[in-house]
């Protein structure tokens, strides 16, 4: 390659600037200021920076979406062991069943504080269907009667055997019971379940049954009524009576 001295004394060849040296021939001076090194210009080195930067954020993401499922799922999982039958449910249909279950307890909390639960001193027995609010929150069956049960009679130690004999008779399962207690009386509520898909006949036929049954359970008396009063009685007399004594 041809070399080429300016005025000045400056050699120029190729691309690289050389002034002449006493020793070695020629001096290597550095490069011009607006050029860039070759590693930058090429873009090697901060595009890798980019791509892990990128790929730390993704599986940053992507652990916190899989945290956000799991307690998702925790909470269905909650939902379905809370409604029975809910295995196979899809996951609108179990919120739907859950938004159903919340409304019929919300309104049995209503109607409940509008029924008095102390007991009455006469013996009373009711027999009502039920409008069906367990059976959209706890069955899938649609053959399926529901009846609510409420008997009101005095206390004794093997009440609730009878009761029991008397529902498994007539083949009733029952599914809640409320009993209330006070001064030797006690009033029962039962909701009592049939699985039948004979229509209102049977059901009204089943009623009567229930409500015979349970008359029958009431009228038996084993301790008499004025026995809880005599006993009262006998616990406040004095211990030693006095006797009036004339001086």
């Amino acid at each position: 390659m041809a070399t080429r001295y300016s005025a000045n004394g400056w050699a120029e060849k190729g691309n690289r600037s050389t002034f002449p040296s006493p020793s070695k021939g020629s001096l290597l001076l550095p490069r011009p200021s607006n050029s860039a090194p070759a590693f930058l210009g090429q873009g090697s080195f901060y595009p890798s920076l980019c791509e892990d930067e990128r790929a730390l954020t993704l599986r940053i993401h992507s652990q916190a979406e899989k945290r956000r499922r799991e307690r998702i799922n925790a909470h269905l999982s909650t939902l379905r062991r809370m409604i029975p039958n809910s295995n196979k449910m899809d996951k609108a249909s179990l919120l739907g069943r859950v938004i159903d279950h919340v409304k019929d307890l919300k309104r049995k909390a209503v109607d409940a504080s509008k029924v008095s639960t102390i007991p009455t001193e006469a013996n009373v027995v009711t027999v009502e269907s039920h409008d069906g609010g367990y059976q959209n929150t706890f069955s899938l069956d649609d053959d399926n009667l529901y009846i609510k049960a409420s008997l009101c009679c005095d206390d004794r130690p093997d009440l609730f055997a009878e009761l029991i004999e008397a529902f498994q008779r007539l083949r009733l399962r029952a599914i809640r019971a409320d009993m209330t207690s006070l001064g030797g009386r006690i009033q029962n509520v039962f909701l009592l379940c049939r699985k039948d898909s004979s229509g209102s006949a049977c059901l009204n036929s089943l009623k009567e049954s229930i409500k015979e049954a349970l008359d029958r359970v009431a009228s038996v008396d084993m301790v008499p009524s004025n026995a809880f009063v005599s006993k009262r009685q006998k616990l406040l007399q004095p211990r030693f009576p006095c006797s009036n004594r004339s001086l």
